[in-house]
């Protein structure tokens, strides 16, 4: 199969899809890899390292799309992408689709096979593909939200661990899964005071059993939950519905109870968001204020430490990718049933439960779209 790897064009995103240790390996499977030139220097993988791995450079994005049976690539196709499309491709990447009806719209006009990473399950329920990235955004986010906090960014001017005498900040993460277990423990790292809410008693047992008492927990009810964001000087939303929008737990008329200054940092902003003052921004411009709250929603945080995240990406999307070369992914999905579910488009079908709900639209079962 000729797998295609572009260069993403997203504003600040420097990762790439494949890694030259990947390009090797399927290679050695007998596939054709086509790398657009330039692709992974932001990850710091020059072209030369793809051509001693095997992989031929194009010239153009254009001519990756034209050529190869799959793409593989880290963010959903952007608008140009999408109009070089074809019937019959397949396309394996982050998607997020529920909160981007006019992506949904092109992909299914476009007839290709979406895959998106973010839906892909394994044995234990969880998301492979999705976790890494939610492993580098969670620690990420106490990070730039320490950032924002600081008086020339608009925050409030509170140092996230304090100093003798002095307390630290009151940081509240909403969400105790993999991006709220990391913020917390980045953020208690750091010195802050941290409260992880959750609505999963068995996940807050965990949390308080392996980290003893480093951070709170707390049941998470809307109580609660204003309770704790009214003083809070960052909170961190990191909730997740697979593939379907984010359920608004702050809302606008909720922002006057916080402290002035306090820092929203959306890690779900690719699904929508979690405040409903959210609106995705970029690392070109991160940050914006409403009603003297300062918002940090960069869509592709992980973007920012490409080298690390497109390691820790790769590690965890060659062996999809491989099964999905070496046996075409109708194969591929009918013998694995968690890359089944990260069927989200095939044919003009949607596929996904989740999106389609989120989207107003008709859904196909993907173990029937397998059969068209």
């Amino acid at each position: 199969m000729l797998i295609g790897c572009p260069k993403e064009i997203k504003s600040h995103e420097y990762r790439v899809g494949l890694t030259p240790s990947a390009t090797r390996e399927a290679v050695a499977h007998g596939h054709r890899v086509l790398i657009e030139a330039g692709a992974g220097d932001g990850a710091g993988f020059p072209d030369g390292d793809y051509i001693a791995a095997g992989a031929e450079i194009a010239d153009s994005a254009e001519a990756v799309y034209a050529e190869a049976e799959l793409i593989v690539k880290v963010k959903e196709p952007q608008g140009a992408e999408r109009g070089w499309l074809r019937e019959g491709q397949v396309v394996f990447a982050y998607l997020h689709l529920a909160p981007d009806p006019d992506q949904a719209r092109d992909l299914l006009a476009s007839g290709v096979t979406a895959i998106a990473y973010e839906t892909v399950t394994d044995a234990r329920g969880g998301l492979p593909l999705l976790a890494p990235m939610s492993d580098v955004a969670g620690r990420l986010a106490p990070q730039v939200g320490a950032w924002a906090l600081q008086r020339p960014n608009g925050g409030r001017g509170v140092l996230l661990g304090g100093v003798p005498g002095v307390q630290p900040a009151n940081v509240v993460v909403i969400g105790g899964g993999v991006v709220g277990t990391h913020a917390a423990r980045i953020a208690a790292g750091m010195g802050a005071r941290v409260t992880v809410l959750d609505k999963s008693l068995t996940r807050l047992r965990y949390l308080d059993e392996v980290f003893a008492g480093l951070f709170s927990t707390r049941y998470a009810t809307a109580a609660t939950t204003e309770d704790l964001v009214a003083g809070a000087d960052m909170v961190i939303g990191a909730v997740l519905v697979p593939g379907g929008a984010t359920p608004t737990l702050i809302r606008r008329e909720q922002l006057g109870m916080l402290l002035p200054g306090a820092v929203l940092v959306d890690v779900s902003i690719d699904q929508g968001g979690c405040f409903e003052t959210s609106r995705p921004t970029t690392h070109d411009d991160p940050i914006y204020e409403v009603d003297g709250i300062i918002h940090y929603c960069v869509g592709n945080m992980p973007g920012a430490v490409a080298r690390t995240s497109t390691l820790a990406l790769g590690h965890a999307t060659l062996p999809h990718v491989l099964a999905i070369a070496d046996k075409g992914w109708r194969r591929a999905c009918a013998e694995d049933p968690h890359l089944l579910d990260g069927l989200n488009i095939h044919a003009g079908h949607l596929t996904c439960r989740a999106v389609g709900e989120a989207l107003g639209l008709d859904v196909l079962p993907a173990g029937r779209a397998l059969k068209l």
